[in-house]
């Protein structure tokens, strides 16, 4: 099915909570202060677009469709990105809050994730080899059978990895959070 094709235009102040977006392939767009929770999402496509102070609580995203997309300031708590398509899915978080959010199965080689909550979301089976978790809040984060090869964790913080179901090859850890991989031994360190 051929939707149509929206270019460089830039969405202001509009609530799709009630109304959905409507179904197209979006290029180069910018959506600011929008309000997506829960509405449907699914099937559209979006390019080299910018999300700035969205809302996308609980948002439908069954195959959708993120091409060099940009977060900033978003609100996405409990997005399904597993639902959404893969094929060449990668985009970037700047200060969003992503509490809940299931990246299950997905491959985000590089994938910058920047001041960002990211409390009780689900990474089980991803490949985030090269990414970027910059000062980001790891609270109950899970990593299970994940591909952290030179991930750069230096200073996240709330962070607890088991070194003995991911692969954490050159990962980089700082001194204060590499304790975080001692979490699963349930040892007692004394100071």
């Amino acid at each position: 099915m051929n939707f149509p094709f929206i270019s460089d235009k830039t969405y202001k102040n509009v609530n799709y909570t009630n109304t959905n977006l409507p179904k197209a392939e979006y290029d180069n767009c910018t959506f600011i202060n929008c309000n997506f929770s829960e509405s449907y999402i699914s099937t559209i496509s979006f390019m080299d677009c910018e999300f700035i102070d969205c809302n996308f609580s609980m948002v439908k995203a069954k195959d959708a469709i993120f091409k060099d997309v940009l977060f900033n300031n978003c609100k996405l708590v409990g997005f399904p990105f597993h639902e959404c398509n893969s094929f060449l899915m990668s985009m970037t978080f700047k200060s969003s809050q992503l509490n809940f959010a299931s990246f299950q199965d997905l491959k985000l080689k590089e994938t910058t994730f920047d001041q960002c909550k990211l409390e009780q979301s689900d990474f089980t089976n991803t490949d985030l080899s090269g990414s970027k978790f910059n000062n980001c809040n790891l609270h109950q984060v899970v990593f299970n059978h994940s591909n952290l090869t030179k991930v750069d964790f230096t200073n996240s913080y709330h962070l607890s990895i088991n070194p003995e179901i991911n692969i954490i090859k050159h990962a980089i850890f700082s001194k204060e959070n590499v304790l975080g991989l001692l979490d699963t031994y349930q040892i007692k360190i004394e100071a």
